[in-house]
């Protein structure tokens, strides 16, 4: 038994200047939708409704706006961990695991407001 094939170290080596094209524009995406579902969120429970997530409504309930902030800084911190693991083909598959469902959260939020104020 040996660890001469087991690899011990991270390489956390991954910049911006490595990036896909592909990549940086998922990257913008999520910026985008970060601050599309921030606003959104906020902008809902003013006309109040309710944060579905249980997780977020926790943080947002005890710590407000710096609570949502912490915690999508927590998803983002976690995601560019993830990203320098991962081998360079790979890599676009972090911004796309985060703008994905915070684009969903946008639309749904766009959709619960519109409710709110159209019917």
């Amino acid at each position: 038994m040996g660890t001469d094939q087991v690899r011990w170290h991270l390489p956390l080596t991954a910049s911006v200047e490595e990036m896909t094209g592909l990549e940086r524009w998922l990257w913008v995406v999520v910026g985008f939708s970060l601050v599309g579902d921030i606003v959104t969120t906020f902008v809902g429970l003013h006309l109040g409704l309710t944060e579905s997530n249980p997780i977020a409504r926790n943080a947002i309930d005890g710590w407000g706006l710096l609570g949502m902030l912490a915690l999508k800084g927590f998803a983002l911190g976690i995601a560019l961990v993830c990203r320098g693991v991962l081998e360079r083909p790979f890599r676009p598959i972090i911004p796309a695991a985060l703008a994905i469902p915070w684009l969903a959260a946008v639309v749904i939020n766009t959709f619960a407001i519109g409710t709110v104020l159209f019917y």
